[in-house]
């Protein structure tokens, strides 16, 4: 029996280009306010609550809040290489809704090195575009994901861990690659409320995409706005760029039982977000400056060119007032929300009768009226919390949430992918592990011998 509404995404293991080919220019959506600013009153703005009471039954881009809306979502790449992709995901006959390429295939994880003869070492015959973009980075194989329609032997799995199904070590176009396939219900239930986060922290980082669908980019934007706010719990007052970034990125990971394993470059997270800022500014900076809590705080954004600039590191600072802090609580997906609030329950010790109250008027379905999600006194409680204490239970719920739908995706693919292939990907993981470890020591070597020298002179 096949479902009603998958999706695809495109995985790529190595980077065809350098995050400082994004400019200003390339990047209409992003606008930058210093403290002293007032928030710009344009026509572009979509309405002020559509967040409120998002529409997710949406078939057309016109029925978004705005025609630029989630234009943020579309990462600039080089365009030989974004065909290229195309070009492997029409070899697929199928009713394909939604796809995207992500992973460091796309978007650099490390610098290029200058061994241009390692991409064909792991493709069969690929095509010009991915010699070029790949033929500066080191081995490895270019993973890509897509949509197919769901057949009777992705159905079986699509109930298990996150409900997604993996295949990897495909060869297409000379190119190879790992394809997965999920249902579009659960794509967009998880980028809007975080049942699991193993969807919707993917898409938390910058991703290429391919096709693109209204209810998706509807959903996504939801999911970076939860990201963001999500981040800003866990931030003190003032924090720079990488720092946010940062936290965005390893919400993913947390709970994630291959981070606990030696299964994933120990600095995988910093390796993403230091070798793409400039697109983590395009998927977030619009939304930073559409927040009253939080803005930027850097003389260098007084430069129209500093989104491009690869070497910046701006300050943000954030209000630590819990009328405001206790309004992003509210806001935090609908699934994650109330895990974070039987916490808190727990917590404080409040009656059950009393917290049913609560839930009820935190309910964000309601037939008779619009309900604007603001905090209340238990949500304000919450963000009232000493930040260490905040941070810990916060950190706590999303490993929670990661844990076991990571966990039982993992297990799935032992069978779904063979224990053959499974067996090479995880060969693969442990060396990009020990490879990383190796370099985080050489590093910390470094740093010391650095230290010391100085303390000679």
């Amino acid at each position: 029996m096949a479902l009603r509404r998958p999706w695809q995404i495109v995985k790529s293991s190595r980077s065809p280009i350098r995050p400082g080919a994004l400019t200003a220019r390339y990047c209409p959506s992003i606008r930058v306010r210093n403290l002293s600013s007032q928030p710009s009153n344009t026509p572009s703005k979509p309405p002020a609550d559509w967040e409120d009471n998002p529409n997710y039954n949406i078939s057309k881009f016109a029925d978004l809040p705005h025609s630029n809306f989630g234009v943020n979502q579309h990462i600039i790449i080089n365009d030989e290489f974004k065909e290229a992709l195309r070009q492997i995901l029409w070899q697929f006959r199928a009713p394909i809704r939604y796809a995207f390429a992500y992973g460091s295939g796309v978007f650099p994880q490390s610098k290029p090195s200058v061994n241009p003869s390692s991409v064909t070492s792991v493709h069969p015959k690929p095509p010009l575009a991915v010699e070029k973009a790949q033929g500066g980075n080191p081995k490895g194989p270019l993973f890509c994901s897509w949509v197919t329609r769901i057949r009777s032997r992705h159905c079986c799995t699509r109930k298990m861990g996150a409900g997604v199904y993996f295949n990897p070590y495909v060869t297409v176009n000379g190119t190879l690659i790992k394809y997965g396939v999920v249902n579009l219900d659960t794509l967009c239930t998880d980028l809007s409320e975080w049942t699991t986060l193993y969807l919707a922290g993917r898409l938390h980082k910058p991703v290429k995409i391919l096709r693109d669908d209204p209810r998706v980019r509807l959903a996504n934007q939801v999911n970076l706005l939860a990201a963001l706010r999500t981040a800003l719990l866990l931030l003190p007052p003032s924090f720079t760029e990488q720092e946010l970034y940062g936290t965005i990125a390893s919400i993913s990971y947390m709970g994630d039982p291959r981070m606990a394993l030696p299964t994933e470059d120990p600095s995988k997270v910093a390796n993403i977000v230091g070798n793409n800022l400039p697109n983590f500014r395009r998927l977030y900076s619009p939304l930073i400056d559409n927040l009253p809590n939080v803005q930027f705080n850097d003389p260098k954004c007084s430069d129209p060119e500093w989104v491009a600039d690869e070497s910046a590191n701006v300050s943000l600072v954030q209000d630590m007032d819990p009328i405001k802090r206790g309004n992003m609580v509210r806001r935090l997906p609908k699934a994650f929300r109330s895990k974070v609030y039987f916490q808190y329950q727990k917590k404080f010790q409040i009656p059950q009768l009393e917290f049913n109250k609560m839930l009820e008027a935190a309910s964000d379905e309601d037939a008779t009226r619009i309900n604007r999600r603001e905090g209340g006194g238990f949500e304000r409680r919450i963000a009232s919390e000493p930040p260490e204490d905040l941070r810990s239970e916060l950190r706590g719920v999303i490993k929670r949430t990661i844990g076991w739908p990571s966990t039982s995706q993992s297990i799935k693919s032992l069978f779904t992918a063979g224990i053959r292939k499974s067996w090479r990907y995880m060969g693969e993981k442990i060396a990009n592990y020990q490879k990383g470890k190796r370099k985080v020591a050489e590093e910390a070597k470094a740093a010391a011998q650095k230290q010391k020298e100085q303390k000679d002179e």
